[in-house]
Parts: structure tokens; sequence; C-alpha cells
């Protein structure tokens, strides 16, 4: 017989998103782009109204690094997040992790690959939002939707910052 934390496991998925994109850049120029932090408000929708509030955002990331920052991602609602950078492997990959948020989990995994021509970057999330069955249909309705939205944006953002390939 499953124990309880067993069955909520299995009714609460994980989400994976994945994105993937190509810039004419070097692995280097898009490992400095990408690992820091204050790059992050160039490329999130401004409406977003996001703001790093927290974390040494001058700088280049490192392990166990966090960053706290604030954001409006629906309806002029204010949601305070931190995160922390899990793991850092200049220049190819970096994680981070929310330690507080929204989210019952977010994990986002960046991947730097270079191919002819320049880098070929990848975003993987992965994430959970909390209230069982609820958290579910407000993903389903709104916040995978919005994610999208999202990473639309950052897209034409990097392409216009970094070029398209």
């Amino acid at each position: 017989m499953r124990s309880v934390r067993q069955r909520k496991e299995i009714a609460m998925s994980l989400n994976t998103l994945t994105y993937t994109q190509k810039i004419p850049v070097s692995i280097d120029t898009a490992w400095n782009f990408f690992s820091a932090p204050a790059n992050l408000a160039r490329i999130t929708p401004p409406e977003m109204f996001f703001t790093i509030t927290g974390g040494s955002c001058e700088m280049s990331i490192f392990e166990g690094m966090l960053v706290t920052y604030t954001l409006y991602p629906f309806m002029m609602i204010p949601v305070r997040w931190e995160t922390e950078i899990a793991s850092v492997r200049k220049p190819f990959s970096f994680e981070d992790i929310q330690k507080s948020g929204p989210y019952e989990y977010w994990h986002h995994k960046h991947f730097f690959r270079e191919i002819e021509g320049g880098v070929e970057m990848t975003d993987i999330l992965e994430y959970r939002l909390p209230m069982d069955l609820f958290g579910e249909l407000v993903n389903a309705l709104i916040v995978n939707r919005r994610l999208e939205e999202v990473f639309g944006y950052r897209r034409k953002k990097i392409e216009e910052i970094l070029g398209v390939l």
C-alpha cells in the first residue's frame, strides 16, 4: 500500500519546459552575458518590473550565490523570489534553484555548447506549483502560458542584444 506522500508525489507531476536558441557569439561571450545576474533584467518583459533586491548582481555567478528579486508576473501582484546558484561549470552550464518564492519546486538548468558559427544555448525548467490539484489547474490556465510568453520575449531580446544564428 502506498503512503500518503507517495500518492501525493504521483498526483503532483513535475512540469518541464525546454528552450533552445542559437546565437552568433563565442562561448565566453555567451557565458559572460548569461552568468551576470544583472542581465536577467534586460531579457525579462518590462511589464514584470523585475528588480534585483539582494545578492552580488554586478559580478559573475558562483556556486552558492544567492540572488533575491521582486517581480510582477501576473496582474500586478508582487512576487518575492530567492534563488541559489546550485552548480557552475564555466563556460558550459550552471543551475539555479528556488530557495523561496512562488513555486513548490523550481530548478533551472542553463547549458552552452559551441556549434559552428556560435553557441547553442539550452534552458531546461523543472517546476511544480504548491496547492496540489489547484496548483496544477493554475499551471494549466496561467503559469505555463506565462512562462512561454516570458521565454518568447527572452528569445527576441537575446536576438536583439547578441544576434541571430
